[in-house]
């Protein structure tokens, strides 16, 4: 009997074991890879992550955008254990109303954002509510460490990282590259045990034309101006004439990108790119270099101007203040509508447009940042019989702040025009360069002989007797021009008598420039004429620049001005 229970024993032993290899086999190798992913599916939670964005820095390496870590709250619906008190701790401690967190828990799945990017010391505070079924995640929060410095230039992000405006947004792609991971590892009631590993979560880095320096002194200066003359806007764009490499680049109002919402679209609109306007005298560029090109002029061709008044089918041109007989060089010096409408006739309508497109205008400048317009000039054969007049002065023809500096940088730097830009180079996270932009794209507008005479003429506007003699930088000589445009008035379709724009362009030191500047204020109160309103501004801002830049005075080159640095 006990020999029979033996046997009887050792076969169960046997078969259990047998059973066991069996069953052994099936998870270790029939269906180990089938069970291995639901175990890891169980036990690894993997989330996909905001990016960390790129860092955007200055031309000197100083951080103008950054990222702060950050932590969100999420719960996971399935494992949530919470009552009437806890969401009312909850919602004292995280400030939301009880009600908009139970919208946000849903009564399945695994995981529902309850709050986004909470500071350390509120998430800590969550912590400690020992609320089971909420968990953190690490996320990136977009910071801009300079405020609204350079706010149309960086752009902003969303909640989600997400790329709204300025350079954010146009070079996106760079910022954020493939986006990122976190792992988390779960016991089987589904609790956190430890988290997690960041995959592929770095974007490329951005390295920025603009100079923080310079940038501040144009931010703080185009305010000034805009208080003094209680000025609905303001705009200033500082440019290397040579390279197109955008130095400066600021509009007033401004907005702090941290909190882009709290203002409204006026503050935030890039008016230097995307903002029209008829450009007035500082147009003068088109007809005085076309008739310096087609050699129908010279320095000393005279223009009799004294009725201060011509007729341009059926309406008379009005000069601001009556002259008498000028040459070509003081037409200019001196802005003389009667003596540019004069030379525009001379030129005819063909040579005028053909001369705006050469220097860009009626196209966008190609720009690297969102939500550049073109302007426009009609072709020819879409002008009235005045229009001969009227553009030759720069009426009937939109441009933007950014198309006027591009132009005048082509007198500067011998003819060319360049294709301005705001970033230099693209950057791997480890440093290597990723792209560089420093390749100089130009193409020819004019002759060197006409540029050369041209700038001659430029630097007598900004000497005693021209339009823009405030401009004058002591030291070193200035080539610009003046402008003082009407405003159409939307309500009755015709220039308005109360509203102008006032602007000075132009470069420093005039015969070996180091920088190129336009100054627009938009509807000045008191005065108008872009002589006393944007020229002391491009002075007081040039004066100070080039010091920053270590520029010698060309009347003393060991003597440098003082800069107030920021």
């Amino acid at each position: 009997m006990n020999k029979k229970r033996a046997i009887i024993l050792n076969t169960v032993i046997i078969f259990s074991f047998f059973a066991v290899f069996l069953r052994l086999t099936d998870l270790m190798i029939l269906n180990h890879k089938r069970l291995s992913e639901r175990a890891r599916v169980q036990h690894i939670k993997v989330e996909d992550i905001q990016v960390r964005r790129g860092i955007i820095f200055d031309r000197r390496g100083r951080e103008m955008a950054v990222n702060l870590e950050l932590e969100s709250l999420y719960c996971d619906p399935e494992s949530l254990i919470i009552d009437d008190v806890g969401i009312k701790k909850l919602s004292m401690t995280i400030g939301r109303k009880a009600e908009v967190i139970l919208s946000k828990m849903p009564q399945e799945g695994r995981f529902a954002w309850i709050e986004r990017k909470l500071d350390s010391d509120v998430a800590g505070k969550v912590r400690r509510l020992d609320i089971k079924g909420l968990g953190f995640l690490p996320e990136a929060k977009r910071f801009y460490p300079k405020g609204q410095l350079a706010s149309h230039i960086l752009g902003f992000v969303g909640v989600d990282n997400q790329a709204l405006e300025g350079i954010e947004l146009e070079y996106d792609e760079y910022l954020k590259t493939t986006g990122g991971k976190i792992l988390f590892f779960r016991d089987a009631s589904g609790k956190v045990l430890s988290s997690g590993v960041d995959i592929e979560a770095k974007g490329n880095n951005i390295v920025l034309t603009i100079d923080e320096g310079l940038q501040y002194l144009v931010e703080s200066e185009l305010e000034k101006a805009m208080l003094k003359w209680r000025a609905s806007a303001a705009s200033a764009i500082m440019m290397d004439p040579f390279t197109g490499e955008i130095l400066a680049f600021a509009n007033i109002p401004a907005y702090d990108p941290n909190n882009p919402m709290r203002v409204s679209g006026f503050e935030r609109r890039n008016r230097a790119i995307t903002d029209c306007y008829e450009p007035g005298s500082i147009f003068k560029i088109i007809v005085g270099t076309a008739a310096l090109e087609e050699k129908i002029v010279d320095l000393n061709t005279k223009f009799d101007c004294s009725r201060g008044g011509i007729e341009v089918g059926g309406k008379v041109i009005h000069d601001a203040h009556r002259h008498g007989v000028l040459t070509f060089k003081e037409v200019i010096q001196k802005s003389s509508n009667v003596g540019s409408a004069m030379i525009g006739m001379k030129l005819g309508k063909e040579r005028v447009y053909k001369y705006a497109k050469l220097f860009g205008f009626g196209e966008k400048t190609e720009i690297d940042l969102p939500g550049e317009v073109s302007g426009w000039i009609h072709p020819p054969e879409k002008w009235s019989g005045t229009s001969i007049g009227a553009i030759s002065i720069g009426q009937e023809v939109a441009v933007t702040p950014l198309q006027m500096l591009r132009a005048y940088s082509a007198i500067a730097n011998g003819g060319f025009l360049v294709k301005p830009h705001v970033v230099s180079e693209i950057r791997l996270p480890e440093g290597q360069v990723l792209v560089s932009f420093r390749g100089h794209e130009k193409k020819r507008a004019i002759s060197t002989e006409t540029a050369e005479t041209f700038k001659d003429i430029l630097k007598t506007v900004a000497e005693e007797g021209g339009t823009g003699h405030s401009a004058s930088v002591k030291g070193n000589q200035v080539a610009g021009k003046t402008g003082t445009a009407q405003v159409i008035d939307p309500k009755t379709g015709r220039y308005s008598k109360e509203k102008y724009v006032s602007s000075f362009v132009g470069f420093v030191p005039a015969d070996n420039p180091k920088m190129a500047l336009m100054i627009v204020i938009y509807e000045p109160k008191g005065q108008i004429y872009g002589g006393v309103v944007a020229a002391p501004v491009f002075k007081e801002i040039a004066n100070q620049a080039l010091s920053y830049l270590n520029v010698p005075r060309e009347d003393n080159p060991n003597k440098n001005f003082i800069l107030v640095s920021r």
